[in-house]
C-alpha cells in the first residue's frame, strides 16, 4: 500500500479522537525509529501537539510522548492510552534503542526524504525490528518525511514504494513541518495493532470456550478431579 487515498480508504471506517477518560482499556506502544536528523522529534510533537517544533534537540538516549484516545471500528470500542517512544538514531545509542525494541507493538520507521543515506539505512532498521521485537510479524510503516522540501529530494518515491512492497509494509509521505499525513500515518499504524489486538483477544477468548466445551464433555463421563490428576 503506498498511495494515501488507499489508506483513507482502510480508515474510512475507523474513527480516531482524543479522550478524555479518566482511565483506559489498552496501553499501547508505538516507536519512531530511523536514522538521527530524519525528524522523528518533529514528527511526533506534530502529531501530539499540532505544532511544528522550530528549535531541533537531537534525542539522547529514549523519550515518549502520552495521547489518550477513543478508537472505534464497527462494534468494537476502546479507550487508548498511545506511548509514543521517541528513540536516538545515533550508532552510540543503538544498544538502548534495541533494548526498547522487545516490547514494541507498532513502528514508525522514519527516513529524510532529503538524505539518501537514511532512505539506505532503512532495510536494516527493518531486519532489526523483526529480529529484536517478541512480535512475530510486527507493524511497520515506513515513512518517507519532510515531503515539504521537494526542491531537495534526493529519494525518488518510486524507490521508496518498492522498498516497502519488497517488505509488504505501507509507505507514506509526510512532512513535520506542515502536518502533511502525520496524523494518517499513525492513525493507520494504530489501527493495524489494534485489529492485531482484537484478533488476538478474540482467539484466546476462542480458546478459553474451547476448553470450557471439552471441559463439560468430559465431566459427563468422568468427573473434573480424575481429569486433573490425569494432567
Amino acid at each position: 500500500m503506498s498511495s494515501t487515498a488507499q489508506m483513507e480508504d482502510e480508515l474510512a471506517l475507523v474513527s480516531v479522537n482524543e479522550s478524555n477518560s479518566a482511565t483506559y482499556d489498552i496501553l499501547l506502544k508505538i516507536m519512531a525509529l530511523g536514522d538521527t536528523g530524519v525528524g522523528k522529534s518533529c514528527f511526533l510533537v506534530q502529531y501530539v501537539e499540532g505544532r511544528f517544533m522550530m528549535k531541533y534537540v537531537t534525542t539522547v538516549g529514549v523519550d515518549f510522548f502520552l495521547r489518550k484516545l477513543t478508537y472505534e471500528h464497527s462494534d468494537w470500542e476502546k479507550e487508548v492510552q498511545v506511548q509514543l517512544w521517541d528513540t536516538a538514531g545515533q550508532e552510540r545509542y543503538r544498544s538502548l534503542t534495541r533494548a526498547f525494541l522487545r516490547d514494541g507493538m507498532g513502528f514508525l520507521l522514519l527516513f529524510d526524504l532529503t538524505n539518501i543515506e537514511s532512505f539506505r539505512h532503512t532495510e536494516s532498521w527493518i531486519e532489526e525490528i523483526r529480529e529484536k521485537t517478541i512480535c512475530e510479524d510486527p507493524d511497520i510503516i515506513l515513512v518517507g518525511n519532510k515531503s515539504d522540501m521537494e526542491d531537495k529530494r534526493q529519494v525518488p518515491r518510486s524507490a521508496a514504494i518498492s522498498l516497502a512492497e519488497a517488505h509488504n509494509i505501507p509507505y507514506i509521505e509526510t512532512s513535520a513541518a506542515t502536518g502533511e499525513n502525520v496524523q494518517l500515518a499513525v492513525n493507520l499504524l494504530l489501527h493495524r495493532v489494534m485489529q492485531r489486538l482484537k484478533k488476538y483477544m478474540r482467539d484466546i477468548r476462542y480458546n478459553y470456550e474451547e476448553e470450557e466445551i471439552n471441559l463439560n464433555q468430559e465431566s459427563s463421563s468422568c468427573s473434573l478431579c480424575s481429569k486433573t490428576t490425569t494432567q
